[in-house]
């Protein structure tokens, strides 16, 4: 549909898919990439499950706050992630419940988690639950991607990266994949 990313997928392919499982651990992820490289978030998840073996609520709750600072975890999203977790604890949180919904009605549901924003709700439906019309605003690398391939004179913003994508509904998920993919150097890496 687009004749710019018809030239990204002509030179790079089919982008994967990055897949991960619905849940309490691709949720912590996301939390903990929030804002940061991707390298140093996955550093943190690593060592978290070093600490605690599988990263489930039970496990995460027993941690000090001391532990998920040595760890990687600020003061926020330490709060974050132990918000989530007790609330799966106590059911007052439902991630099973995401899967069964519509786009908007997960995104309302997931935006209603404390800690957890526009771009991580997006994140979490594009990657965990593979939806294909998924945009996640205000990701810098889809906006520095964006502004190459389409030579535009700046990165653009978040409000101007969210108008350029509704062009690709009902696929937005796959032209994200598509400027990922791009940003991250193609079939290359």
């Amino acid at each position: 549909m687009d004749p710019v990313l018809a030239i990204l997928a002509e030179r790079n392919g089919i982008p994967p898919l990055w897949p991960r499982e619905p849940g309490f651990p691709t949720m912590v992820r996301l939390v903990l990439e929030q804002q940061v490289s991707l390298a140093s978030a996955d550093a943190a998840f690593q060592k978290l499950e070093r600490a605690i073996d599988t990263v489930e609520p039970e496990d995460f709750v027993g941690l000090d706050d001391a532990e998920l600072r040595i760890i990687g975890f600020s003061r926020q999203k330490t709060g974050y992630v132990r918000g989530i977790a007790t609330g799966l604890l106590d059911g007052s949180i439902d991630l099973d419940a995401i899967g069964a919904l519509d786009d908007a009605a997960a995104m309302d549901r997931l935006l209603n988690i404390r800690g957890i924003g526009p771009w991580t709700a997006g994140c979490y439906l594009l990657f965990a639950h593979r939806r294909p019309d998924v945009w996640p605003p205000g990701d810098r690398a889809l906006q520095v991607s964006m502004g190459r391939v389409f030579d535009l004179p700046d990165v653009p913003n978040v409000e101007e990266s969210n108008e350029r994508a509704t062009a690709w509904r009902p696929l937005r998920s796959i032209a994200a994949r598509m400027l990922w993919y791009e940003y991250l150097g193609g079939p290359g890496e």
